[in-house]
């Protein structure tokens, strides 16, 4: 299922009559960045949806929502999951992770909550931060997390909770996969 995130942020930028310029002056994103996202050519990072939300002051969920009522609960069956692949960052290199939103119904959520899967050990290593709180639960496989300088090994069953403001990024720690329940808060 195609999710038009692209369109959507394409949609708000010009509602609010802006340029790719307005928009990466304001985010830190290049307007090639942007441009390519609008386009579908990249998926964003949580870390990079996460801002632009804010930036538009929309719910990182409105990226995922469809056009319907509004819901007091939601059933997301394992099959109905939205599924993000090609995560590419600001340099344009691939991630080596997917998510899938667990929660894309609900309107006006509160948190965000995603299943990441981390396929491989990226070759770099830049760190990213965006407003909010998340929490993170290593469901499957060994995780690494960096939190500013800090580097921290998690194992299946070891979660963390974090200030979204800190500079982070989980990486898988030996370059097999692994799976997170990560709960993402603005």
């Amino acid at each position: 299922m195609e999710y038009k995130i692209g369109a959507k942020i394409k949609k708000l930028r010009k509602a609010r009559k802006l340029t790719l310029q307005d928009v990466a002056r304001e985010t830190g994103f290049s307007p090639a960045l942007i441009s390519q996202i609008e386009n579908n050519n990249v998926s964003p990072p949580i870390a990079t949806l996460s801002k632009l939300a804010r930036f538009f002051d929309v719910k990182m969920g409105h990226f995922f929502e469809e056009e319907e009522e509004e819901h007091k609960y939601e059933v997301v069956r394992k099959d109905a999951r939205r599924v993000i692949n090609r995560v590419i960052s600001k340099a344009g290199t691939g991630h080596g992770y997917t998510y899938e939103a667990l929660s894309f119904r609900k309107h006006n959520k509160k948190m965000e909550p995603f299943l990441v899967t981390v396929s491989e050990r990226a070759g770099e290593e830049t760190l990213y931060n965006h407003e909010g709180e998340e929490f993170l639960l290593i469901i499957k496989g060994r995780a690494e997390i960096i939190l500013d300088e800090e580097r921290i090994i998690l194992e299946e069953g070891d979660a963390v909770y974090f200030d979204s403001s800190l500079r982070h990024r989980l990486l898988s720690y030996d370059g097999n996969e692994v799976q997170v329940l990560a709960v993402v808060t603005r």
